[in-house]
């Protein structure tokens, strides 16, 4: 067995990324391969870019703590809960369910920091910056629906991990 260089887990000997922290393990270097396929097959190393996105997209998961057939159960709330004010659908059609209440509470955040933002750009002169900003809940939008998509409670980059449901 092999250790990750980066949190030092035990992983796999073929393993091209580790399972813990997405580190490139070096499995398939210098093994004859061509660069391309590597890359191609994902054994090759990752971009700095892909590396920091990854690191800014490393939250909390709590994925483990919600019942699968929930998940499945309330993907639409979950969807909604993302779509700006419409967050008040899951709020108040699906309070039992933990997973729509988690996305819920992650799109209530969203929701808010985008009226917040909204009413800035109306400030004559600077307002464009703070619409430019606006862009910032839109993927935050984005990311959230991906993760119901995918039926995962993981928090959102920066914003996840502030609570204001239950």
């Amino acid at each position: 067995m092999a250790f990750c260089r980066k949190c030092g887990k035990e992983i796999g000997d073929t393993l091209a990324f580790c399972p813990h922290c997405g580190a490139p393990t070096g499995a398939g270097e210098g093994n004859g391969t061509p660069k391309w396929e590597q890359t191609a097959s994902g054994g090759g190393k990752q971009s700095e870019f892909e590396e920091k996105v990854k690191e800014f997209n490393h939250t909390p998961d709590f994925s483990s703590t919600i019942d699968p057939q929930d998940a499945a159960q309330n993907k639409l709330m979950g969807v909604l809960a993302y779509l700006s004010w419409l967050v008040l659908i899951p709020i108040f059609a699906a309070p039992s369910s933990r997973f729509a209440r988690f996305h819920a509470n992650q799109g209530l955040i969203v929701a808010i920091l985008g009226t917040v933002l909204g009413l800035l750009s109306r400030i004559p002169v600077v307002g464009w910056i703070f619409g430019l900003l606006g862009l910032i809940p839109f993927a935050l939008s984005i990311l959230g629906i991906v993760n119901v998509a995918n039926g995962k409670a993981k928090e959102l980059p920066v914003i996840g991990g502030i609570r204001i449901l239950n």
